[in-house]
């Protein structure tokens, strides 16, 4: 019997790659001569996936068991290799994917979509990232049942999957400030709300948050608030604007790993030490963010998890659940070496 493995050793890619391309995997960058070649192995080995193995052999079969799944991803190719967040959720989607053996899953992305044809066959649609109400609306007119993960919409019509953000960056505040801090400073990307041909600039409650709780302090500064793009370059590029404007918080709550891996980088350029001199809580919990140096005091985010609950609902919606769900995943704070108490500092 034909394997994903047997077909990638024939077509020397990665058996990820296999997979994905045979899934109609539409964010995938190979090139059209390496997905037609692994389409032509597979026919040639009379491939047969899982699931439809699974289907042969069973009696009664409807949608349910075996339904075609969309995966819609706001972000661009170039924002989901910066801030893994949004291609962790992906990964989650699709180990809950392979774990129950479905056989059809359609990835997308927004900007590259023919909206008409390809949600054309589509059982469900699970939406990864903030997209504009007039993209939900137009989405929700062809299909029944969708799920949107990171997105807040209409939770009395549709299942979410989402993080208290304000939570989220209450507890990287509330960390700092209990080592003895209250000069804090912020580094950040620029939160986005997507439609088929551009974007928008909005809110980014990890910012909102820091401000509001800065000010309650009676200690906002705004040239202690940097923001660009969540990418590690950006972390750097950002790091360094501060120490050259003189006057350093003696912490920093950085919106992603990423950034914080960037700054880090830019605090070591100039001599300064982590947590010696400047300690960092970042955001995320990335596989790096263990591996960094110093590793990285962050809040966790489980966005494996968030991609898995995601595929899980839509399956039960397309089962028949009628009632909508919101869920909101927990964060954590996970302490590691990039921020130590003020009186250890020297």
């Amino acid at each position: 019997m034909t394997t994903l493995k047997d077909i990638a050793h024939d077509a020397n890619v990665s058996v990820s790659t296999v997979s994905r391309v045979l899934n109609d995997d539409h964010t995938l960058a190979v090139s059209e001569a390496t997905r037609q070649n692994i389409l032509d192995i597979a026919k040639k080995m009379n491939y047969t996936p899982v699931r439809a193995r699974k289907a042969d052999k069973s009696e009664g079969k409807t949608v349910a068991d075996s339904p075609v799944i969309g995966v819609v991803v706001a972000q661009s190719i170039e924002e989901e290799l910066n801030d893994p967040f949004f291609s962790s959720i992906r990964k989650g989607i699709e180990k809950e994917y392979a774990k129950r053996g479905l056989s059809t899953l359609h990835t997308f992305r927004l900007k590259s979509m023919d909206q008409g044809e390809m949600l054309k066959g589509m059982d469900g649609l699970i939406v990864i990232g903030r997209i504009s109400p007039d993209t939900v609306e137009k989405m929700t007119n062809r299909m029944e049942h969708i799920v949107f993960i990171n997105h807040y919409a209409d939770e009395d019509l549709y299942d979410c999957v989402h993080v208290d953000f304000v939570k989220a960056a209450d507890r990287a505040i509330s960390h700092l400030r209990s080592l003895g801090f209250t000069h804090l400073g912020y580094i950040g990307g620029k939160e986005r709300e997507h439609y088929f041909d551009g974007n928008a600039v909005i809110e980014d409650e990890r910012q909102t948050t820091f401000m509001k709780r800065m000010q309650e302090a009676g200690n906002l500064k705004m040239e202690d608030i940097h923001i660009g793009e969540y990418s590690m370059q950006q972390g750097y590029d950002l790091m360094k604007q501060a120490i050259q404007n003189g006057n350093l918080p003696e912490a920093f709550f950085i919106g992603s790993d990423s950034m914080a891996i960037g700054a880090m980088r830019a605090l070591h350029e100039a001599g300064l030490r982590v947590p010696s001199d400047v300690s960092i809580v970042s955001f995320n919990d990335i596989e790096a963010a263990s591996f960094s140096s110093p590793p990285l005091t962050t809040v966790k985010v489980y966005t494996e998890q968030m991609g898995e609950v995601g595929l899980k609902l839509l399956i039960e919606r397309i089962n028949g659940r009628k009632l909508p769900l919101k869920v909101v995943v927990p964060t954590k704070l996970i302490e590691r070496d990039s921020t130590c108490p003020k009186h250890e500092r020297g």
